[in-house]
């Protein structure tokens, strides 16, 4: 990181602005040599200046430069923001004049890495920097800001401070234990402790599945037999005509997907193929496929047709989404009744009626999609919870180590081991912020990020 690196920050294409990021040591030197202005390393910090980039006299574009010395910067070195006018032409030749005077180009995320490694962030907050521009849904971008503001990452190392007050003081106890005056950590001291700490982790944990939710968005997978009216179900959500709806069964042979919002919350809709048995080769792997999305969606909207009775395959799929996030949809309630609702609640109590001919029920089946994950309130609940993949299996692993830490003490084990499964729950949580990192998965973390950012 000895080095001054430089990158374009926008997107390159016509535009009005263009932006030029710079940073390191030498970072005010090199612009200095292409800029026409005032001269640079002797401004103050965070001030804009007028001036010119030139290129052995001959001027490149009209611009203006911001300033922002070490310590008060984004990487806690010298940075140098470059606002150019926002032609390719121009912004690629200011970026190859400060390459040609001793900058080199940034990899993807590398400003983002020197402030991790320079303490600027830590790595719930990187993460929160992808996700913020990434951001699809009001919900996404005030998740993403709340970890950006630093409170989820306060929840990670106030656990940390409770695990070093254990480990030092067992610690005490080993290696000093002719001192009276250190509490003496007890069998009894020690799981109430951990059933604190354990509880958090927990909570975290619990919370942190909606987070994941908002982060990724949610899986919603429409199944059903042919013409219950899946196809005209996702035209209605997504406000469109998305998919091809016709008497024919067998129509949708493959699935179909578009997304929306309610709420705030990203909803990824599939519409799948008809289940039923079929001699049609096409037809019958759109059907396995429709099978295989049961399992691997966050949310089912399984439809049946108020006009049928339930058949053999659908008995099946009963069976199949037994203990998963499901709303059973009851649809063609402008038809004459002949399914039996109360077979349905032994499989599920999310039951909604709708029709999709009189478009009757659809806000009430988006209500109780939010309301099965405890989403219809997200505007006014704290977001103070993991949402990256990333952080929550670390977390799953530390629920592991300290449930194996309780084995271990329910099996009488020296102390000194206990302290020992102690040190790694502290590391593994560690991890999650940063403050404990392996050197090839930044690399890689960061790697995914923007170039120029």
């Amino acid at each position: 990181m000895n080095d001054t690196i430089a990158a374009i920050s926008t997107s390159l294409g016509i535009g009005s602005i263009s932006i030029i990021r710079i940073s390191g040591e030498e970072s005010l030197k090199i612009v200095n040599k292409i800029f026409k202005g005032k001269d640079l390393e002797k401004c103050e910090s965070h001030t804009i200046n007028y001036g010119y980039i030139v290129d052995n006299n001959e001027k490149i574009d009209e611009v203006l430069v911001s300033i922002m010395l070490a310590p008060k910067s984004f990487t806690r070195e010298n940075v140098v923001e470059i606002n150019c006018h926002g032609g390719i032409a121009s912004t690629n030749k200011i970026l190859e004049l400060l390459l040609l005077n001793g900058c080199r180009l940034a990899e993807p995320g590398e400003f983002s890495k020197r402030a991790y490694l320079n303490g600027r962030i830590d790595l719930v907050e990187a993460e929160a920097i992808m996700s913020l521009i990434e951001a699809e849904t009001e919900s996404k971008r005030k998740l993403a800001i709340e970890q950006l503001s630093g409170n989820v990452s306060k929840m990670i190392k106030e656990l940390r401070k409770k695990l070093a007050d254990i480990e030092s003081n067992i610690r005490v106890n080993i290696d000093y234990p002719e001192y009276e005056d250190i509490e003496v950590m007890t069998i009894n001291m020690l799981k109430t402790r951990l059933k604190n700490v354990k509880q958090e982790i927990s909570k975290i944990l619990k919370e942190s599945s909606n987070g994941s939710l908002i982060e990724k968005g949610i899986k919603t997978s429409i199944i059903g037999k042919p013409n219950v009216g899946k196809s005209s179900l996702l035209n209605l959500l997504l406000n469109k005509e998305k998919a091809i709806v016709t008497s024919i069964q067998g129509t949708t042979r493959d699935t179909v997907e578009g997304n929306i919002i309610i709420n705030g919350i990203l909803y990824k809709l599939i519409d799948t193929a008809g289940i039923r048995k079929t001699s049609d080769i096409v037809e019958n792997i759109g059907v396995k496929k429709s099978i295989e999305l049961i399992d691997n969606s966050d949310l089912i909207l399984l439809i049946f047709d108020n006009n049928l009775e339930i058949n053999e395959d659908e008995y099946k799929v009963l069976e199949h989404i037994k203990n998963k996030n499901c709303i059973i949809v009851i649809n063609k309630i402008d038809l004459p009744k002949k399914i039996n609702k109360e077979i349905l609640k032994k499989y599920s109590k999310n039951i909604i009626e709708i029709s999709t001919y009189t478009k009757t029920g659809i806000e009430e089946l988006k209500d109780e999609m939010l309301k099965i994950f405890n989403l219809e309130n997200i505007e006014t609940k704290s977001l103070n919870y993991l949402s990256s993949s990333r952080s929550i299996a670390i977390l799953k692993e530390c629920e592991t180590i300290i449930n194996d830490i309780y084995d271990g003490i329910e099996k009488n084990m020296p102390i000194d081991m206990i302290e020992i499964d102690l040190n790694n729950l502290f590391e593994k949580l560690g991890e999650i912020t940063g403050d404990t990192y392996d050197e090839e998965l930044i690399d890689h973390m960061f790697a995914n990020f923007c170039l120029g950012k």
